[in-house]
């Protein structure tokens, strides 16, 4: 080797190392019953985490299932917030509504009062599983046995995106709606064409989450969370596999930048500080 290469050499050994994203774990909730989603909501006086609960088997209409209430510091404010739902899954909010994709239903709720207000059923559905609602207050809901995405309109859900394969997670970034299906995440316009934005997830996707610049955070069920760079490049930030605590649909805190993720089968709600490298 000349002495020119063996300079560029130590050179190239002497880098740093490229930082990636880190979480750093803030609390751990346990004693809840098969928390499937987490949802931030800012409207009341105090933050609120809503939590959906499962309790039962995940495709059973036993009316186990409910929603329940934790504190931003992980303590549990009202466990029994509302009940009699069946194995609700994925949460979003908009003008004071709580809505529930809930089987083959999705629930509407006024989170005021913790009222059910409307129960709409999805035709054809098999196992509703996120909802999403764009600016406009359009509601978006992924069926994922069905491969299928459904829009309420005039207050009746229908079709409106078809072959997205294990579509799951939803999320809004402006007009556009990102789609966690698979081992992809998708964007999709107003007219449901679809991009791909990122792909090789190790295993299926659930949660979806925009943490700002064009970057994503993605769960898989197994028990893996993502970063996705608004490149597609990923980073593995967890992997729960080893110790068996699943990570479902995540719950994002924009503002202090806090993941919240449910475990599913851990019955507990775990929560992240995002940590990012310094530019």
């Amino acid at each position: 080797m000349s002495v020119k290469s063996l300079f560029l050499f130590s050179c190239i050994l002497a880098l740093p190392a490229v930082a990636t994203p880190q979480l750093e774990l803030l609390w751990h909730t346990k004693d809840l019953r098969v928390p499937e989603s987490v949802l931030l909501g800012t409207a009341a006086s105090q933050p609120t985490l809503f939590v959906s609960e499962i309790e039962g088997q995940s495709n059973n209409a036993d009316a186990q299932g409910g929603i329940a209430l934790l504190n931003v510091d992980g303590s549990i404010r009202q466990h029994n917030w509302l009940r009699g739902l069946n194995a609700p899954k994925g949460l979003a909010s908009f003008d004071g509504k709580l809505y529930v994709a809930d089987m083959t239903e999705l629930v509407v709720i006024d989170i005021a009062t913790a009222k059910v207000l409307e129960k709409i059923s999805a035709p054809d559905a098999v196992f509703l599983n996120d909802v999403a609602v764009d600016a406009k207050g359009t509601v978006y809901v992924s069926d994922t046995r069905k491969n299928r995405l459904y829009r309420l309109q005039q207050n009746k859900l229908n079709p409106w995106l078809e072959n997205v394969e294990a579509a799951n997670g939803l999320t809004f970034v402006g007009d556009q709606l990102f789609i966690a299906a698979g081992d992809k995440l998708f964007a999709a316009d107003e007219q449901g064409k679809l991009t791909i934005v990122a792909q090789g997830f190790a295993e299926r996707a659930d949660g979806v989450e925009h943490v700002g610049n064009g970057d994503f955070i993605v769960s898989c069920w197994a028990g893996l969370v993502y970063y996705v760079h608004a490149d597609g490049k990923l980073d593995l930030l967890l992997d729960n596999r080893p110790h068996q605590l699943n990570t479902a649909d995540i719950g994002w805190d924009h503002a202090k930048q806090i993941l919240y993720v449910p475990t599913f089968l851990g019955n507990s709600v775990q929560a992240y500080q995002l940590k990012k490298p310094k530019s």
